[in-house]
């Protein structure tokens, strides 16, 4: 059986975003992190509300899969490199650039200094060939540096709930093909 630890990205995923609709057909076998500071994101806050979820996903005996999102993949990947747990998976989705010129710098400060390192884990890394808060030039660079497996969609944004996916089937197989490696 697998559990599925949800890492949101800033102020969380609303009902609309495709984590949430993920969350809610998973049930009780998925978790979201609850930080304390959704909205000006303290990056050890973070890295703790990944750590609480992941002990709760832990009990069911499996398969762990971190799905997140936008600022979750940077939460994800730094509490990859400090637990390093095993049986995990990494989904990581839409990372943005905290060098970039769209990144919440005020609101995200404790994040800007971050960089990608190898992650001690099978992984994904999705990102959009139009996405404001990175670009594929860079988010190619995440994914070698976290030593993730890349995979570049056109024309969907953020990967969010405004890019209209709803609760994105090629995502979901997507996940389901790197758990099954």
């Amino acid at each position: 059986m697998s559990a599925y630890v949800i890492i949101p990205g800033i102020d969380g995923s609303d009902e609309r975003h495709w984590q949430s609709l993920w969350e809610n057909q998973w049930g009780a076998s998925a978790v979201r992190t609850t930080p304390a500071s959704w909205s000006m994101p303290d990056l050890e806050d973070w890295v703790a509300a990944v750590q609480a979820a992941y002990e709760i996903a832990s009990e069911c005996d499996g398969q762990v899969a971190l799905v997140a999102h936008s600022l979750g993949c940077w939460a994800a990947a730094q509490w990859l490199d400090r637990a390093r747990p095993d049986g995990v998976t990494a989904f990581l989705v839409a990372p943005p650039d905290p060098q970039g010129p769209a990144f919440p710098r005020e609101a995200a400060s404790t994040f800007l200094d971050l960089s990608a390192r190898p992650l001690p884990c099978r992984s994904l890394m999705v990102a959009s060939d139009d996405d404001p808060y990175c670009d594929p030039t860079t988010s190619a660079s995440f994914a070698h540096g976290w030593q993730a497996q890349q995979h570049l969609v056109g024309g969907h944004g953020h990967i969010n709930a405004d890019s209209g996916l709803g609760d994105w089937p090629a995502g979901r197989e997507l996940l389901r093909t790197l758990m099954d490696r």
